[in-house]
């Protein structure tokens, strides 16, 4: 989903993250970024911690590892866990090459980030997914049970539907959003370079649409067998409720925890009390 779009208070929390980020460096056990020659590309990732359970951080449409989770890098236990995250082919620092949006890109992503946690030594590691790093999640899940521990999503959906249509076809032309909404991705990715890439985006899920049931994943969802939590904002704009609760009910042993102020960015916006919830669930 727009990771970044709605309930993040855009400008000032991208600062925010980015001040997050940058003071949390020195007090980390250790950081390291670089980058690994994965599938033909090299994709960008920043680690810390120095715990034996490894944990991926997937992150939404046009984001990184820095854009997306500065609270997680900085606070979560760094004696339990290892942290990697990483930014997906075309996002962030993984460039070249540009993002393209095939019908297949959720399967790529999924495969880009369990080959990277492979590159990189790690032989099992649990997921967070937020928004579309949720449904790569999804899929990663499904398709290397032998190596998933666990997994946490928020943000995501397995299928889009017509309303979920309208939405994203509202906010299609970054041209209406206020300078303050489209500020952050611009620092990122550059004025018409963000444009473009978001009207692909758009594209890029609103063809899932034309498939039977509006389908992403509905298929692979019975077979993840790793424990599940499943954590959504009820004032979540973006990502309305049916989503959560068709994950809750496909994913087998899944757990679902409501935030009842949350929207779509509640890890940032409600860091303590996710990474809380995060850290009880994996530390289980």
């Amino acid at each position: 989903m727009a990771s970044f779009l709605f309930g993040r208070r855009l400008l000032k929390c991208s600062t925010d993250v980015r001040e997050i980020v940058e003071k949390s460096l020195p007090y980390c056990s250790s950081v390291s970024s670089g980058r690994q020659r994965v599938n033909g590309v090299d994709l960008y990732y920043e680690q810390t911690g120095r715990g034996k359970h490894a944990v991926l951080l997937l992150p939404g449409a046009l984001g990184s590892t820095k854009t997306d989770f500065g609270p997680q890098l900085k606070s979560l236990n760094k004696e339990c866990f290892t942290l990697v995250g990483w930014d997906p082919r075309g996002y962030g620092q993984s460039r070249p090459p540009d993002r393209d949006f095939p019908s297949d890109f959720f399967e790529r992503d999924a495969k880009d980030g369990v080959d990277l946690m492979k590159t990189m030594g790690f032989k099992k590691f649990s997921l967070l997914g937020w928004s579309d790093g949720g449904i790569t999640a999804l899929i990663a899940a499904a398709r290397n049970p032998e190596l998933i521990k666990k997994m946490v999503v928020w943000g995501s959906n397995a299928f889009v539907s017509q309303d979920d249509l309208k939405l994203y076809n509202m906010v299609r032309d970054v041209s209406k959003w206020s300078a303050r909404m489209r500020q952050p991705m611009e620092e990122v990715y550059g004025v018409q370079a963000f444009a473009n890439i978001w009207e692909n985006w758009v594209d890029g899920i609103a063809q899932f649409a034309n498939r039977p049931e509006g389908s992403i994943c509905m298929e692979l969802l019975p077979l993840i067998s790793c424990p599940t939590l499943i954590i959504h904002g009820e004032k979540d704009p973006m990502v309305p409720s049916f989503h959560p609760h068709y994950l809750h009910k496909n994913i087998k042993g899944s757990r679902l925890h409501l935030i009842p102020e949350g929207k779509h960015n509640l890890h940032l916006r409600y860091a303590e009390e996710f990474n809380k919830l995060v850290e009880d669930f994996l530390e289980e």
